[in-house]
């Protein structure tokens, strides 16, 4: 998925969840071509530092995290240490850090929304010279670089190296799309081949198409949960695909949050949920959507790629763990596509002293580099690096590896700035009243964000 200064109470199960996902994600078993990005060096500890420790999300990423920390101190003999704290309390245990300017951690690997709090407060390095200088900015997919390192928005000052991608993408069964009875129906009701969705029209007709509640089949399973970002980064999947933002080049809102596209946009979410949702997932999100289609209820479900390993794992999805496929978000119906952002940057602790920073600095050059970013995505870490991901090994390595790769070269992602999160507040309740509980339009719905946007934006003084 996925996926932050709020606390993320519901992001307690990640770790049950993911613990019952497959053996991690391997990936390319071979090292990609050469590129720009720094090599693999042995790196001296940086006045006497014999220790690096990183804070992290308790969630399987940072036992992978901690694989490859172990693998710098056997080159270099300086300890790498993944402190791991429970999602519930995770951005709390920083922020509380962070406020009173604590050095108990190195490096974090916080979420792309923290950037704009950590950068302005002081509470993080700037990292431009040090990536531009080592080749790192070249390594890695331009929109992972703009949207987990990037803080003030184009400014091309980075703040975090990109570390663990991830966005939203599809799961959908492959025996029914392939079942020639089911093809043969599709066929002669739609004028076309069942196929994996290429635009959002035929995702709605497929969706249709599966919906048959007197053999408990529906068509989806997408967020809704309105408790944090659930049903936000669900409903961006469809708002970026229509060419919808949340903000202009200058902040405005008004005619942009609430335009025609964006308005087309969440009224189609409105529909599909309507429509052909499985029964229950009035407050879905990740574990809800895996389980719609484990259950055999879903055929196709929205979800992070961060727990699809679970879908082709016989012990998680003992059903049809061999009869699920991937695909990448589809296409609106002006042309573009893209999908909701998750995933997080790792950054450098601003109030540790000049050895620690230094030495953090050799760690990031040596994990950035191709030949350890393929270590990372075998170990099951989710690699931003262009190379790792475009190698053939590592598009074979699982199912749904080339529809991530596919994915992270055209993500978007949800406001970044200090305020981010009043602005969330208010996006999830204006689409949730919409989208769950059925009440107004989607443009009376995205006019009352936009006002609210606006006020919040206006007293941040981002609105001039």
């Amino acid at each position: 998925m996925f996926k932050k200064s709020l606390v993320m109470t519901l992001f307690v199960i990640a770790t049950l969840v993911l613990s019952a996902c497959a053996a991690p994600t391997p990936a390319a078993t071979e090292a990609p071509a050469a590129t720009e990005a720094p090599a693999a060096t042995e790196a001296p500890a940086a006045g006497g530092v014999t220790e690096l420790k990183i804070l992290w999300a308790q969630w399987d990423p940072a036992d992978y995290l901690q694989q490859i920390g172990n693998q710098y101190e056997a080159e270099t003999g300086i300890k790498v240490t993944v402190v791991q704290e429970p999602w519930g309390s995770f951005g709390n245990r920083f922020d509380t850090e962070m406020a009173a300017k604590g050095t108990s951690w190195d490096m974090v690997v916080g979420d792309s929304q923290w950037l704009g709090t950590n950068a302005t407060s002081g509470n993080y390095v700037d990292l431009t010279e040090f990536m531009n200088s080592n080749g790192i900015t070249e390594s890695v997919t331009p929109a992972t670089l703009q949207y987990y390192g990037e803080y003030p928005p184009g400014s091309k000052t980075y703040w975090a190296y990109p570390t663990e991608g991830d966005a939203d993408g599809w799961a959908y069964r492959k025996d029914l799309f392939e079942d020639p009875a089911e093809m043969a129906a599709f066929k002669a009701e739609y004028g076309y081949d069942l196929a994996v969705p290429k635009t959002y029209a035929e995702l709605m007709d497929i969706a249709k198409f599966f919906t048959r509640p007197d053999a408990n089949l529906y068509g989806v399973g997408i967020y809704t949960q309105k408790d944090y970002d659930a049903l936000t980064m669900g409903v961006e999947n469809t708002f970026f695909a229509w060419g919808a933002t949340w903000q202009d080049e200058n902040n405005n809102v008004q005619g942009v949050v609430n335009s025609k596209e964006a308005a087309e946009a969440l009224e189609y979410y409105h529909d599909l949920y309507k429509c052909c949702q499985a029964p229950g997932m009035s407050n879905a999100f990740f574990a809800e959507t895996n389980n719609a289609i484990i259950s055999g209820q879903a055929v196709m479900i929205m979800n992070y790629f961060a727990f699809f390993p679970a879908l082709v794992n016989p012990s998680t999805n003992a059903d049809y763990h061999d009869k699920v496929g991937f695909f990448a978000n589809p296409e609106g119906p002006y042309g573009d596509r893209a999908a909701a952002l998750g995933g997080q940057g790792i950054s450098v602790i601003s109030h540790i002293d000049a050895d620690r920073q230094a030495a953090s600095l050799d760690f990031i050059k040596w994990f950035a580099s191709d030949e350890v970013q393929v270590k990372w995505a075998e170990a099951g870490g989710y690699t931003c690096n262009t190379k790792v991901l475009e190698s053939d090994a590592f598009l074979a390595a699982q199912p749904f590896n080339p529809a991530f790769a596919e994915t992270m070269t055209f993500v978007q992602d949800f406001w970044n700035i200090p305020e981010f999160g009043q602005l969330l507040l208010v996006t999830q309740t204006e689409l949730s009243k919409y989208v769950v509980e059925d009440q107004g339009t989607a443009q009376e719905a995205l006019d009352a964000i936009a006002a609210q946007h606006e006020v919040i934006l206006k007293d941040a003084g981002y609105i001039k």
